[in-house]
C-alpha cells in the first residue's frame, strides 16, 4: 500500500457537482493498493498516519500528531503505483485489481476510523473526482508499506 499524506488547511472532494467529503484542517491522504497487500499493510499505514508528528507545537516545531478536532480526508488514487521504467506512459501493473482495491479501500477506512478518534471523510472509490486543496506548509509525506526503509 502507498499513501501520500498532505497537511492541509482545507481539502474538499467533489464527484460532478456533489461535494462528497472534506476537512477544514488536518490531512489529505491519497491511497493506492498493491496487488500483494495484506491487512498488515493497511494497519501499518493507518497507524503511521495517526501517529505522524507533522503539526506545529507552541514553539512552531513539527512535533504534534493530528488532533481529534481535525479531520482526515482519504482519496483513492491508483496512479500512485504508476511505473515509468519503460518510456513515458505509466504502467499500473503492480496496482491491485479494482474489485480487490475497493475491498482494501473500505477496510483501510474502517481501520483508520478505529485508530483516529476524529472525523474521517472519504472520496468515492473509482470515480473521477475534483480535489480542492489549501495546503499547510506545504508538508507532504510518502509511505510505502512494501518499503519501510525510509
Amino acid at each position: 500500500m502507498r499513501a501520500l499524506i498532505r497537511r492541509v488547511f482545507q481539502a474538499n472532494v467533489q464527484v460532478g457537482p456533489e461535494l462528497v467529503g472534506g476537512v477544514n484542517s488536518g490531512l489529505l491522504v491519497y491511497v493506492a493498493f498493491h496487488q500483494e497487500d495484506q491487512a498488515k499493510d493497511l494497519e501499518w499505514i493507518a497507524k503511521k498516519i495517526v501517529g505522524l508528528r507533522i503539526f506545529d507545537d507552541k514553539n512552531d516545531r513539527m512535533n504534534l500528531p493530528i488532533a481529534k478536532e481535525q479531520g482526515i480526508l482519504v482519496v483513492s488514487q491508483f496512479t500512485l503505483y504508476g511505473n515509468l521504467k519503460k518510456g513515458y506512459r505509466p504502467s499500473f501493473n503492480k496496482s491491485a485489481q479494482p474489485d480487490v482495491a475497493r475491498g482494501s479501500y473500505d477496510g483501510f477506512l474502517q481501520i483508520l476510523s478505529r485508530e483516529f478518534k476524529g472525523r474521517v471523510e472519504s472520496g468515492r472509490f473509482g470515480e473521477n473526482m475534483v480535489v480542492d486543496v489549501k495546503e499547510d506548509g506545504p508538508v507532504s509525506i510518502w509511505l510505502d508499506s512494501h518499503d519501510r526503509t525510509y
